[in-house]
C-alpha cells in the first residue's frame, strides 16, 4: 500500500498539486501562506510560496516591496545601503547617510563589501587581525576586548594546549587537576573510551574507565573474588570525588597504614 502524501496541516492529498517543504514537512500552498510564510515588513502581508522574497538582517520583503525609502526605486536586484533600518539606493545615499569604517574612517557607500560586528562596520579589507594584520574579511575571528584575531593568531596567543597532544584547544576542552585536555584525548588508557562526563579512576597518572579498572587494575577480593572498587570499613582506602565538565570523576588512592 502506497504511503499517504498529504499536507502536514490540513491533510489534503498533495498528489499532482504544488506543495512546499518546510522544516521537514510537506504542506499545500494555502497552508504555507497561513502557517509558514514570512511577513513582509513593508506591506505586512504574508510572502506566499509563489512570491519572490528578499531577506536582509532577519527581515523579509516581497521583491516588489523592497524599495528605496526616499525615492521608492525597486532594489531587489540592485546594491543598496541600510541606514537607521531604512533601505536606500545609491543615488539617495549621501556621505552623511553612510556609516564610517572603523578601520579607515571613510564612508562605506552602497556596493562596498563590508563586515559588521555588534553595530560596528568595516570595509571588508579594513577588517584585519590585530596581531598579524592579515585581512580577516568575512572569515572566522575571535574578539578580545577591542581587538580581533584570526584563528591562527588566537590559538598561538590565547588558546590552552592539551597536555597529551600539545595542540591548541579551540572548543570542547576539559580540565582535570588544573590541566587542559581535548575531550577526545582524555580517554581510558586500555580501551580508549572517552572519559569526559564518565566515571573513571586514576592510577599512577593513567586513567581507566570503570570497566577496565575492574578487569585489569583492581585487586580481587580473596573471599568473593570480585574486584575491590569501593571503600569498606577499615579497608585502608580513601575515595576522593570532584567534578569535570559534563559529569563526575573519582580516583582511588591507597593509604599506607
Amino acid at each position: 500500500m502506497a504511503e499517504k502524501f498529504d499536507c502536514h496541516y490540513c491533510r489534503d492529498p498533495l498528489q499532482g498539486k504544488k506543495y512546499v517543504e518546510k522544516d521537514g514537512h510537506h504542506c499545500c500552498l494555502k497552508c504555507f501562506d497561513k502557517f509558514c510564510a514570512n511577513t513582509c515588513v513593508e506591506c505586512r502581508k504574508p510572502i506566499g510560496a509563489d512570491s519572490k522574497e528578499v531577506h536582509y538582517k532577519n527581515r523579509y520583503w516581497h521583491d516588489t516591496c523592497f524599495r528605496c525609502a526616499k525615492c521608492l526605486h525597486p532594489l531587489a536586484n540592485e546594491t543598496f545601503m541600510s541606514k537607521d533600518n531604512k533601505i536606500l539606493c545609491n543615488k539617495c545615499t549621501t556621505k552623511e547617510d553612510s556609516p564610517k569604517c572603523k578601520g579607515c574612517f571613510k564612508p562605506i557607500v552602497a556596493g562596498d563589501q563590508n563586515v559588521e560586528y555588534k553595530g560596528i562596520v568595516w570595509h571588508k579589507d579594513c577588517f584585519t587581525c590585530s596581531n598579524c594584520k592579515q585581512v580577516i574579511g568575512s572569515g572566522s575571528f575571535f574578539p578580545k576586548g577591542e581587538d580581533f584575531y584570526c584563528m591562527t593568531c588566537h590559538e598561538s596567543k590565547f588558546a590552552k594546549h592539551c597536555v597529551k597532544c600539545n595542540k591548541a584547544i579551540t572548543s570542547g576542552g576539559i580540565t582535570y587537576q588544573d590541566q587542559p585536555w581535548h575531550a577526545e584525548c582524555f580517554v581510558c588508557v586500555t580501551c580508549s573510551k572517552k572519559l569526559a562526563g564518565q566515571r573513571f579512576t586514576a592510577v599512577e597518572d593513567q586513567y581507566y574507565c570503570v570497566d577496565c579498572y575492574k578487569n585489569f587494575v583492581a585487586k580481587k577480593c580473596a573471599g568473593c573474588k570480585n574486584p575491590i572498587t569501593a571503600p569498606t570499613s577499615g579497608a585502608g582506602i580513601r575515595v576522593e570525588r570532584g567534578v569535570v565538565p559534563r559529569g563526575w570523576w573519582f580516583f582511588i588512592e591507597k593509604i599506607e597504614a
